[in-house]
């Protein structure tokens, strides 16, 4: 998540976008439909009972502030739970900490970090990031993270604006417990759903030796996309196209005859 426009309304994290230096793509006009219901985050505790309990093998923290809505804000459950660790202003965390004042993307470089001082969030909002006291929320290692699809109610299909529990499981994923990611994101209904979205782009950051090749594989991405939409868009300027050319629809009744649902 490089540092992208970011609505008041709705909580997350602040991790920041890595963009690359030459990166010059309109990303923001990629992203998902809409969700059907954006506007209530329908997740409660009693989602935890079909929870995939993979406990974090090191420390996981959150610094909130307070800016979110506490009905919505995945890191204020989190907490509740027990899965994450409340830091108070002031306090150093030794670990990876997703800010935008990163300067280098969360790669599988960072796994011996995490493993060693965990990972950490800063729960605030973009709408108030300049008055946002980040001098009072260090840490050894600030990380960015790469371009990703949100899948929460609030802003699902929106790109980069992930709330905590996507943003710490896109860092568990990429660094190497994936099954870590899925243990938290299962704690809401839409959680998996995160996984299940990014899943092509997730497998790709996780083969990367560092930040920089994590950057390349974004934008590698990012252009490939930018081309399908453009042709797309000539297919239909031309005649040539269906309306629904751009759509991801279902099989059809004969092809779901003959082969499984991808349950990826």
């Amino acid at each position: 998540m490089g540092k992208p426009r970011r609505g008041a309304s709705g909580g997350g994290s602040r991790g920041g976008r890595a963009t690359g230096r030459d990166n010059k793509l309109d990303i923001d006009n990629l992203r998902l439909g809409e969700s059907s219901d954006e506007s209530e985050d329908k997740s409660s505790d009693s989602e935890d009972e079909q929870s995939s309990d993979v406990p974090a093998p090191f420390p996981v923290g959150m610094w909130d502030l307070l800016h979110c809505d506490p009905k919505r804000c995945s890191g204020r459950k989190l907490s509740r739970l027990g899965l994450i660790q409340e830091l108070r202003l002031g306090q150093r965390w030794p670990g990876v900490c997703l800010s935008p004042k990163g300067q280098s993307t969360v790669s599988p470089a960072d796994k011996d970090i995490v493993s060693q001082a965990g990972a950490a969030v800063i729960d605030c909002s973009w709408a108030r990031l300049d008055d946002t006291p980040w001098n009072k929320m260090k840490s050894g290692h600030p990380r960015l993270l790469p371009w990703l699809v949100a899948a929460n109610p609030v802003n699902y299909g929106k790109p980069c604006k992930l709330n905590c529990v996507e943003a710490l499981a896109a860092t568990f994923y990429i660094t190497g417990w994936p099954e870590v990611a899925l243990s938290y994101l299962s704690r809401f209904k839409w959680g998996p759903t995160f996984i299940e979205i990014n899943k092509e782009l997730l497998d790709n950051y996780t083969t990367c030796k560092d930040g920089d090749e994590v950057i390349a594989v974004q934008n590698e991405y990012l252009e490939r996309e930018r081309k399908r939409v453009e042709a797309v868009k000539e297919k239909k300027a031309s005649g040539v196209g269906g309306y629904n050319d751009d759509m991801d629809l279902p099989p059809s009744d004969d092809s779901s005859e003959e082969s499984d649902d991808d349950k990826t």
